[in-house]
């Protein structure tokens, strides 16, 4: 039994150690967990990050930077902050982009957890099987939160992004609907205040 915990070890151990001595430097006050990269030097190039002044960042396909909130080694997920809607007006800032969009061709993808909320929409959308109600929580945002508040009395809806929506999109356009923000792990009746805003994304585990 002692030898072939040894023996064990012998092969398990190289394998730990270039994970660990692969692993990247923390991002100011960020660790920086495998596989992710954020630099040529370190991680998996394919699951590349940035650590700008300090900050961890999300990049686009689009070329637009989202500042990485938590990082969830264990369940091979992070959390990024949604596009910030526009002082006095309900505009998401990445609307020029159509939204977020992840490169199809990358091992991310946007989680099951995500409630999505629309806002400014044309009424087009009410063809949709979407939350268009009264009772949407999306109401609750633009009355509660300052950042809303530019889109009251707009149409607005909500929808659980489930596996069969896009998993690399979440759309926005003039014409459709102009802004967007998402909650992670929402539950209907909690309180405003307990709202967990984010997109959490998951990443394929590597071989």
């Amino acid at each position: 039994m002692i030898t072939l915990i040894l023996f064990l070890i012998s092969c398990l151990g190289p394998l730990i150690n270039i994970s660990a001595l692969n692993t990247c430097p923390d991002c100011g006050n960020s660790t920086v967990p495998f596989p992710l990269s954020t630099n040529q030097n370190c991680g998996d190039s394919r699951y590349k990050i940035y650590c700008n002044n300090g900050i961890l960042e999300f990049l686009s396909a689009t070329g637009t930077y989202y500042n990485i909130l938590s990082i969830d080694q264990n369940a091979n997920k992070l959390v990024i902050n949604p596009s910030l809607i526009m002082k006095d007006t309900c505009y998401s800032s990445d609307l020029q982009e159509g939204g977020f969009l992840l490169h199809e061709n990358l091992p991310f993808n946007i989680s099951t957890h995500n409630t999505v909320m629309l806002l400014n929409c044309s009424q087009s959308i009410l063809l949709s099987p979407l939350n268009c109600s009264s009772n949407s929580i999306c109401r609750k945002f633009e009355e509660k939160v300052d950042e809303g508040s530019g889109c009251v009395s707009t149409l607005c809806c909500h929808y659980l992004k489930d596996s069969a929506m896009s998993s690399h999109r979440i759309r926005i356009r003039v014409g459709g609907c102009t802004a967007y923000t998402s909650l992670v792990d929402f539950k209907v009746n909690e309180s405003i205040d307990s709202w967990n805003f984010g997109i959490e994304l998951q990443w394929v585990p590597t071989n």
